[in-house]
């Protein structure tokens, strides 16, 4: 299999289901399903045609598996979180996101000496911590099951999978805590104003607003844009940085929804010039 291509279709897909704006359950599910199938057919492939190398097996669990096996992770945590969200009194919500992020915070701590490793790209364990023959001389360290199994993990590959995607849910769960608490009390809560594109198209807005220093002047944070926006059009974003780190990657038209505003606009001047 072509591991690589396989990723490729896999990311497509990803990106159709995020840009559905979905309510996040439903988003889960279907990114949990899809994550789920991908690594099955990874493991599918491994069994019938193993790795003819340490290297290309390193570059498997290191890399490869890491695409689908994050966003299983991530979304599994969401999609767990949100079951069990209170869905009144902000105070309760607050104390919940706080306790969940110290979790968090606890977990980096207890793993400090791999996200180290992580973080600073090394490589001189890389045979010990991604490869399977290694699994007898160092433990999974991993007290949640997420895709796990003897002949399709490695001692340390569920960890980074853990140690990337955690840094997503914590950006989420900060971005939540944020909305709940700092909603702008100078914005007047219309219901019928609701944001009907994608979560794309919305942070296009975003961070269009952002770089071209529109609201006051640039002395102003992202986040409080994003926050704005999302309170006055009852929009739950959620992961507005890793949005738009995907919208970067676009092969064609990163700016999509600002062309279609102009475009429409333009239309609309020489239709009633007619």
């Amino acid at each position: 299999m072509d591991f690589t291509l396989r990723n490729s279709i896999y990311a497509n897909e990803l990106e159709e289901i995020e840009q559905r704006s979905l309510p996040i359950l439903d988003t889960s599910r279907q990114i949990i399903i899809l994550s789920r199938n991908t690594l099955n057919d990874f493991k599918k492939a491994i069994i019938e045609n193993d790795f003819d190398s340490v290297v290309k097996e390193v570059e498997f669990f290191k890399h490869q598996k890491q695409v689908s096996l994050i966003q299983l992770i991530y979304y599994t945590e969401i999609r767990s979180f949100e079951l069990q969200f209170p869905k009144s009194e902000v105070q309760k919500q607050e104390k919940v996101l706080k306790k969940k992020l110290r979790k968090l915070n606890r977990f980096y701590l207890y793993n400090i000496d791999f996200n180290q490793y992580v973080e600073h790209k090394l490589k001189h364990f890389d045979t010990q911590y991604y490869t399977r023959g290694h699994l007898d001389s160092f433990s999974i360290t991993s007290s949640k099951f997420y895709f796990q199994d003897p002949d399709f993990s490695t001692p340390r590959d569920m960890l980074l999978g853990k140690i990337r995607a955690y840094k997503l849910l914590i950006e989420y769960l900060k971005n939540k805590l944020q909305l709940i608490t700092k909603k702008p009390s100078i914005l007047i809560d219309n219901p019928n104003l609701k944001w009907t594109s994608t979560k794309s198209a919305l942070t296009e807005l975003i961070y269009a607003l952002y770089y071209n220093r529109v609201i006051n002047n640039g002395n102003i944070d992202i986040k409080e844009i994003a926050i704005a926006l999302q309170s006055v059009l009852h929009f739950d974003l959620g992961d507005f940085y890793k949005i738009f780190s995907e919208i970067k990657s676009r092969k064609i038209s990163r700016t999509k929804f600002l062309d279609d505003l102009s475009n429409g606009l333009l239309l609309q001047m020489e239709n009633s010039e007619e």
